[in-house]
């Protein structure tokens, strides 16, 4: 349940079972309290009940989730992860298959609610690479379905369109191996026709919108919905929703899914060529025999369709103006007229969408389907139609209700009539609720022999005039007296009077209300004929996909058996979805549309009563508080819960009920808790089963402590054995290696006092041979010195004349060798920024020390000038050149030091309408940049395209990317530019020149200091002539009108994005503003 503070909070309790008093008013007053308080979701027992904020709200975070995750369902608010996390627990934890149930009208959010089940099974799922690849594949499922299979309608923005189940596979640990997708009954009808205010399906307008111009030029089609038939030829745009965005996501979702981009583009190209379908125009003409036909108006739309399919356009214009009919042996071709070609184009367009949509859903059941052999376990979501009641309602509002009926008999019969029976089954006394079962509707529609469905398909195959007249008289006879039927000849009969009920109308008194069908089209959409000639026509076109959704036009297979109405199918198909269902432990969602106009928190008591009624949500609580909230078999039950009990614990030898009984009474529930059925116990109150859940998990750790107890326990005792062995062994051996240790000690020890001894001898030996041998070196060195000193005073004369000159040049080469050294040692790093180097130690090392410093630093230039790439190498002289040019002449100079010359600021090669610019000067290019040329006339500047070549000089418009000017670099004789930081430049022109005649250029370059350099590189390796630059605030240039005299003056601020301002002073002055 929710928090206590919720629960005694009777204006908003946050389960219905337990409101007091129960009636309808007190029902609705809680819902609309708990919708003012932004609480959408409350429970009747374990059934959700869901209203719609049409807007979003801050309960679906990652935090949320883990809060859910393994919670009890009643012990926390009520949300729609609760239910699906009841339903992930179930079928994990006790092996039972789920299905979630998600009903209500159109527009009650049934389809967020369904992404928001799969969103959180997927989110508390354990992790892995393959486990997250599964979930992601099928979340993706999403988008791709809802763009081709979902539409605006009156009453939602986003309505499913066509029926989805979808039963998702899980392995025996809980983790999802794959799913299978169920799609009943499209509302193609919608392709060819929709109503004011409605759309068609979502994936024309995201194509039409999303498309890049290459991809809605590779299938013919042109941006805007606007342009379409199909389309009502209008613009439609949904608010808060972004048709590209949802393009691309699409695209994503498919590429996660697995499909190839070759698998991409033939389905996109099919849904041009419905889109394009429904722009072919018919003309009326007449044959010769006097017979009206038709004829394509315009062929270009059909060409193109053909050229998308493949096709030959004869075969196609020839399908859908005329009919092959076979009359015994002989084959006619008939024309048909206008409105039978209209049908024919229509009925194609339906059916090829249709398939389509068929072949999408088969595709990514490919993705997502389990290999077999593989254990399972399923969960099913059914995202299905809601019931519809329209102004005009047809055949699909009939098919779409009948199956509504069917789900509402699932409730009744799954929730409330089943509930009550398991009572009388099992023998529990307690109060029956009176409800409504709608078989008998269910009935009068599907009946095999005289139901509506029965009759419809009956008249479709009876031979002779066949129209929706007869089809209604048919129905008069039979239900005449149906209390759930009524017409106007009913009517008319019992003489009631009723003008809301006009003719070929009849009315079916359905669960959610009455509903008045219009039988104008029950036969054609039932019958949904498609005429052989076109089947054979999409049969022949080369186009792999689309041929392969016409198999019956292979003229090899034909087949006169009539295919199966869709009425039959659809009933089919229904069938099938309630046995699935039927198999599976249901969870409900029962989603509650607040208002009619899609009103952000807006709450309507008389709609919302309207559902709450029809829904049957009374009787459902009325059930709850009557009978019992949880139910089980007498084996599981005790299975689960009998380690609760001292006697039955761990074995109980006789009965399971008499197990039951016997745990429950020395458990001591109180008695009104319980009830003992014939083969199930019963729970009334959630939290007893609660209480139950929580003594079995404190019992649960006292079992897993007591059995950790008994394992460590054992592990201890044997792992001391083993250590008292291991013991043993080591005492013994080391022991034994202690006595080793001992007498290697001893016998070391010996051996050390022999060495000593013999050591002393020989040392007191060697001492003795030294000092005789010092003696023996004193004498010898005395008499040495003493025959040395003689002959040093016989020569001393001869020494004394140069021994000053020999000192000093010794002296000196020591000194510079000491000098030399050091520096080798403490050499300067390899930096050429480095200019550091060690000071001279002495004067006259000065000249020496500068010397070895210059060559050092040469010596290193060259060193990094060898490791320069050739683009490095040829950027640093361009940044040299421009440093010559103008280096303390020019203030934007300084401003560029840090700026890399780029040479290419347009990116030709990316843009595909820049290059054929590039192809107009045929040489190599140098520079390309967007500039402002400055007009001659007014001033006023225009941008241009500017491209430097080695050759030429091109200035072209950005918008039509065609060149304005072409100029040879000999045609250029110097460039003026201001001493300021502004981009101005005055290109001069020869007057011999051809572009020359209309005079000089003015520019406004936001890379001058680049532009001039690379100009003057290109010019010096052209003509081997520099530039002519000058450099100054006033100069004059020459107009086709005559010379005129530019005075630039630096403003304090500038305006217009620093573009300079230029202002002509009469007809031969211009004054320019920079700053």
């Amino acid at each position: 349940m929710e928090a206590a503070t919720t629960l005694l909070d009777a204006e908003a309790v946050g389960d219905l079972v337990l409101l007091d008093p129960l009636t309808e008013e007190s029902l609705l007053c809680t819902l609309q309290e708990r919708f003012r308080r932004s609480n959408i979701y409350t429970y009747i027992g374990d059934v959700v009940i869901s209203v719609n904020p049409y807007r979003p709200l801050p309960i679906y975070t990652p935090e949320k989730v883990q809060e859910y995750n393994n919670c009890n369902f009643f012990a926390v608010k009520p949300h729609i992860y609760a239910i699906a996390d009841d339903a992930y627990r179930s079928l994990r934890d006790r092996d039972r298959d789920q299905c979630i149930l998600i009903t209500g009208e159109s527009g009650a959010g049934k389809t967020e609610a369904s992404k928001l089940v799969m969103s959180y099974v997927a989110a508390v799922c354990s992790k892995g690479e393959e486990v997250d690849k599964v979930k992601e594949q099928l979340l993706q499922s999403n988008p791709v379905l809802e763009a081709f299979g979902n539409a605006k309608t009156i009453r939602n923005d986003n309505s499913s369109r066509f029926g989805k189940y979808m039963d998702v596979e899980f392995d025996f640990k809980g983790e999802p191996l794959g799913g299978v997708i169920s799609n009943y009954l499209l509302e193609k009808s919608r392709i060819v026709r929709h109503t004011k205010g409605e759309r068609n399906f979502h994936i024309f307008y995201q194509l039409l919108a999303g498309g890049s111009a290459q991809l809605l030029q590779q299938l013919k089609l042109r941006q805007g919905s606007q342009h379409y038939g199909y389309l009502n030829r209008e613009k439609s745009s949904l608010p808060g929703m972004d048709d590209a965005a949802n393009f691309r996501a699409m695209q994503d979702a498919m590429a996660v899914i697995g499909f190839s981009p070759t698998e991409v583009t033939a389905l996109l190209e099919v849904t041009a060529v419905v889109l394009k379908l429904g722009n072919v125009e018919l003309s009326s003409c007449y044959q010769a025999s006097g017979m009206e036909a038709c004829s394509i108006a315009e062929p270009r739309e059909l060409h193109e369709i053909c050229e998308l399919i493949k096709l030959d356009p004869g075969t196609l214009e020839q399908a859908l103006c005329s009919r092959t009919v076979k009359a015994r042996d002989e084959t006619v071709l008939t024309a048909l007229s206008v409105p039978q070609g209209y049908y024919c184009r229509d009925a194609l367009a339906k059916n090829i969408y249709s398939r389509l949509f068929d072949w999408l859903v088969n595709r990514i059941n490919t993705s997502i389907q389990v290999k077999p052999g593989k254990q399972r376990k399923v969960m099913g979501v059914l995202d299905i139609y809601g019931f519809e009641i329209f102004q005009d309602n047809g055949f699909e509002q009939f098919i779409i209700n009948y199956c509504n009926e069917k789900l509402q008999q699932i409730f009744i019969l799954m929730t409330l009539k089943e509930e009550q029976e398991e009572y009388v089954r099992e023998g529990i006394q307690w109060t029956p609720v009176e409800f409504f079962d709608n078989g008998i509707i269910c009935d009068l529609i599907e009946n095999s022999k005289c139901g509506i469905l029965a009759m419809l398909d009956e008249e479709c195959l009876r031979p002779g005039v066949v129209n929706e007249d007869t089809f209604v008289t048919k129905l008069n006879q039979l239900f005449a007296t149906h209390k759930h039927y009524e017409s106007k000849e009913t009517q008319n009969a019992k003489h009631v009077t009723d003008l809301s009920l006009p003719q070929r109308c009849f009315r079916i008194h359905h669960y959610a209300g009455k509903v008045t069908y219009n039988v104008t089209g029950f036969i054609e959409k039932n019958n949904d004929l498609l005429f052989r000639d076109l089947s054979q026509a999409m049969w022949a076109a080369q186009h792999t996909l689309l041929r392969s959704l016409f198999p019956e036009g292979d003229p090899q297979k034909v087949s006169l058996k009539l295919p199966p109405t869709a009425g039959f199918q659809f009933k089919n198909s229904v069938a099938t979805l309630m046995k699935n269902l039927y198999s599976k432990n249901p969870n409900y969602i029962r989603c509650i549309k607040p208002n009619d106009t899609k009103t952000a928190m807006l709450f309507t008591p008389e709609l919302v009563l309207a559902q709450i009624r029809y829904l049957g949500l009374m009787e459902n609580v009325r059930v709850r508080r009557a009978g019992y909230a949880f139910r089980q078999l007498y084996n599981p039950f005790l299975q689960r819960y009998k380690m609760l009990g001292t006697k039955t614990w761990p074995r109980w030898s006789g009965s399971d009920r008499e197990g039951t009984e016997v745990l429950l009474s020395e458990l001591k529930f109180p008695p009104e808790e319980l009830a003992y059925g014939y083969t199930k116990i019963f729970i009334r109150s959630p939290r007893t089963l609660f209480d139950l859940e929580k003594r079995r998990q404190e019992r649960i750790s006292e079992l897993a402590t007591l059995i950790q107890k008994m394992f460590r326990g054992w592990r201890c005792r044997t792992q001391y054995q083993l250590m008292r062995k291991s013991q043993i062994i080591i005492s013994a051996w080391f022991r034994g290696h202690a006595q080793k240790n001992k007498y290697k000690q001893m016998k070391r020890s010996a051996l050390l006092l022999q060495a000593y001894a013999r050591g002393w001898k020989s040392r007191r030996l060697l001492r003795e041979l030294k000092v005789q041998r010092h003696r023996h070196l004193a004498a010898s060195t005395i008499s040495a010195y003493w025959k040395g000193y003689k002959v040093r005073r016989m020569y001393r004369r001869y020494f004394r004349s140069g021994a000053s000159t020999r000192l000093a040049n010794f002296i000196y080469r020591r000194l510079v060798q000491k000098f030399l050294v050091g520096l080798q040692k403490n050499l300067p790093p390899m930096s050429v920024q480095d200019r550091t180097w060690p000071p001279a130690p002495y004067k006259f090392l000065v000249g020496a020390n500068q010397e070895l410093k210059n060559i050092f630093y040469h010596w290193k230039c060259k060193k990094y000038r060898d490791q320069l790439t050739p683009q490095r190498k040829a950027l640093l002289q361009a940044k040299l050149c421009a440093s010559e040019l103008f280096k303390d002449k020019k203030t934007l100079y300084s401003k560029s030091l840090q700026q890399p010359f780029q040479g290419e600021y347009l990116g030709l090669t990316q843009n595909p309408k820049y290059q054929k610019l590039h192809a107009v000067a045929k040489d190599k290019l140098v520079m390309a940049e967007s500039v402002m040329k400055v007009n001659r006339a007014n001033g006023k500047t225009v941008p241009r395209l500017l491209l430097l070549t080695t050759e030429h000089l091109v200035l072209a418009d950005p918008k039509a990317a065609q060149p304005k000017t072409v100029l040879s670099l000999s045609d250029i004789r110097g460039i003026s530019v201001t001493r300021f930081s502004d981009g101005l430049l005055a290109l001069h022109l020869k007057e011999t020149s051809t572009a020359g005649n209309k005079g000089d250029l003015l520019l406004v370059s936001s890379h001058l200091i680049e532009l001039i350099t690379r100009l003057h590189q290109t010019l010096m390796a052209a003509t081997s002539q520099a530039l002519a630059l000058h450099i100054t605030d006033q100069f004059s240039t020459r107009f086709q009108k005559g010379d005129m005299a530019i005075t630039v003056v630096e403003s304090a601020k500038g305006s217009n994005d620093d573009v300079p301002v230029c202002k002509k002073r009469g007809s031969h002055k211009m004054e320019v503003l920079v700053h």
